[in-house]
């Protein structure tokens, strides 16, 4: 199975993306002012040909009345409009001839005489006219001589767009990327998604989902790919689990076997029946390792405790041993069956593969050390604590430090005796994850202060949430 992407890669934005998608939007735009300037252009030139007309048509009414009293050159200064008398500069140029070096000109005059004979019920003349101003030439009726009125007319709008056309490209434009955006990186990646997870639960885990997609849906991808790590880290520990079940079991379950069968011929001897009574605390020893690590202990509710007592009392449980305590008085919210488990583990690995005398720490552990993050709220006003356990053996090498964290991994290649099955420090490494915290090796090198032996086993956590 590929490795899945972090959380912090996909929260990175993807500057590429942006800019094809700002790209796409772009020509979606362009595309859709092209488009629209070939259906709608024309309808919106006539619409305003229209109202042009209209205003022409009351101007020629008005204006025809008005030359019954004064004369054009009057009429011309009182009301504003442009007005020739007679002939104009070309006489007898024809509308096609005047507007044949342009072909919009030439619409806009058929449009405008059409609109002109429709308002007016007759059709004056109009012809039109290019320089020194684009516009037409309408013929209007009067008593004496012909008199024409100049009425100028935009060229139809092709750069720049009309603005109503340009808003709705914009629009149409925006929408078109906001679906591209939508459909590939929101409903792609949650279609993967969605088969990925119909996937989780049969023979094979599905393979990681790559990075890609909206930030939130990357983050929920890495999220996912994660998850399948967890359980295939789960399926790999629960095959080995069971793996070292038969395994750890199998030496004593044979030496009671043994001597189950020996005690058939007669009575058992005191000796045997101590070893017998010694393979069976090896069994119960092996089997609750198994059940910790298996998580029968989760639910344990934080409480508020004594650390320094607690820490004293684990201490106390592991028997008679050489074993100085050098507790500071602490209190804080842990679960402590877990913590007292975990010391208890740590002293007897240090028993078990060390050296006497041994030296068990309590301090604590201020919010600026130790790499763990406090997971709750009470981490905020109260610090961390660290728990030491020193010895005078020759330690574990940093080599094979990572080995001894591993669950049923022992250093030694002997398994199963006195109930031993590599889980010690895998359990308190659990433990002190479970707070917030971590298991770390410590030399004498390294140590800040004189130490109180030669190597040392530190459990750093954080105090939890009240449950």
């Amino acid at each position: 199975m590929a490795s899945p992407v972090s959380p912090e890669r996909g929260r990175r934005p993807s500057f590429r993306r942006t800019l094809g998608y700002l790209l796409a939007g772009t020509g979606a735009t362009a595309f859709c002012l092209l488009l629209l300037q070939l259906l709608l252009g024309r309808r919106l030139a006539q619409q305003q040909l229209v109202q042009t007309g209209s205003e022409v048509a009351a101007n020629v009414v008005l204006g025809e009345v008005a030359l019954e009293r004064f004369s054009p050159e009057v009429l011309g200064q009182i009301s504003g409009m442009e007005l020739v008398v007679g002939q104009l500069p070309e006489p007898g140029v024809t509308v096609a001839e005047a507007g044949q070096g342009d072909r919009r000109l030439l619409w806009q005059t058929q449009r405008m005489q059409a609109e002109l004979c429709r308002r007016l019920g007759r059709c004056p003349g109009v012809l039109p006219a290019s320089s020194p101003r684009r516009g037409v030439w309408v013929e209007m009726a009067s008593p004496l001589e012909r008199v024409w009125l100049f009425v100028s007319l935009p060229s139809p709008r092709g750069w720049p767009p009309d603005p109503l056309l340009l808003t709705l490209s914009i629009g149409l434009g925006a929408l078109g990327a906001l679906l591209l955006y939508l459909t590939l990186e929101i409903q792609r990646p949650l279609t993967h998604l969605q088969e990925a997870l119909a996937d989780v639960g049969l023979e094979a885990l599905p393979k990681a989902l790559p990075d890609q997609g909206a930030p939130a849906v990357r983050q929920l991808m890495a999220r996912f790919n994660a998850m399948l790590l967890r359980l295939e880290d789960a399926g790999r520990e629960r095959t080995t689990m069971l793996a070292g079940i038969a395994h750890d079991l199998r030496s004593p379950l044979t030496r009671l076997r043994l001597r189950l069968t020996l005690a058939a011929d007669g009575p058992m001897a005191p000796e045997e029946l101590e070893r017998a009574q010694a393979d069976i605390r090896s069994i119960e020893r092996i089997t609750r390792q198994f059940m910790i690590f298996a998580g029968a202990e989760a639910d344990e509710t934080p409480v508020l405790v004594p650390l320094d007592a607690l820490v004293a009392e684990a201490a106390a449980a592991v028997g008679e041993v050489p074993l100085e305590l050098d507790l500071e008085p602490l209190v804080r919210r842990v679960r402590p069956i877990a913590v007292a488990r975990a010391v208890g583990n740590l002293l007897d690995n240090a028993l078990t593969y060390g050296r006497p005398p041994l030296r068990l720490v309590l301090r604590p552990l201020g919010l600026g050390e130790g790499e763990g993050r406090p997971p709750g709220e009470a981490a905020a006003v109260e610090s961390g604590f660290e728990i030491q356990v020193w010895d005078c053996g020759e330690g574990i090498d940093p080599q094979l430090w990572h080995k001894a964290m591993t669950p049923f991994q022992r250093l030694d290649r002997a398994r199963g005796g006195e109930g031993h099955c590599g889980l010690g420090l895998a359990i308190a490494a659990k433990v002190a994850r479970d707070h917030g915290g971590d298991l770390r090796r410590l030399e004498a090198a390294a140590a800040a202060e004189p130490p109180p032996g030669r190597f040392a086993v530190v459990l750093r956590a954080w105090p939890l949430a009240g449950g």
